[in-house]
């Protein structure tokens, strides 16, 4: 799929949930934890959890993150999209993590900058619909 025709169809939603990056020990049993990521690495686990989850565990926070999805049914082997969404937010100054899923595109960015994360993304959004239907 062409960056642009994705670009035009990103819908940018904003989750209500607070989400944490939180580092655990390799050997963490995190089998019956409600996780929304998961990444293993040589120097232990890194889970996205809920807020509240990371709390009740007692597990540290490395990040607080506002968790915005695109809705767009993207395609794993589409080149520039992860380049054209992150560059707009960098553009903005926002840091943004990506997690490509099979379905769609994950954004985690600082819980303080969401909503203007969210706007940067549906100008990002216009501006490609804009381009593809240039005013004559």
């Amino acid at each position: 799929m062409v960056v642009t025709a994705l670009l035009r169809n990103l819908r940018p939603v904003l989750h209500p949930t607070v989400v944490c990056y939180c580092l655990l020990p390799a050997h963490q049993d995190v089998r019956h934890v409600p996780w929304i990521g998961l990444f293993r690495e040589s120097e232990g686990l890194t889970v996205i959890v809920a807020e509240e989850t990371a709390h009740q565990r007692g597990w540290p926070v490395m990040f607080r993150a506002a968790w915005i999805t695109l809705t767009i049914q993207s395609d794993l082997s589409a080149v520039g999209l992860t380049a054209a969404v992150s560059g707009a937010l960098a553009e903005a100054g926002i840091s943004c993590n990506v997690v490509a899923a099979v379905n769609h595109d994950h954004l985690f960015v600082p819980i303080e900058l969401g909503p203007s994360a969210l706007s940067v993304l549906e100008g990002l959004q216009r501006a490609a619909e804009q381009a593809s239907h240039p005013s004559t």
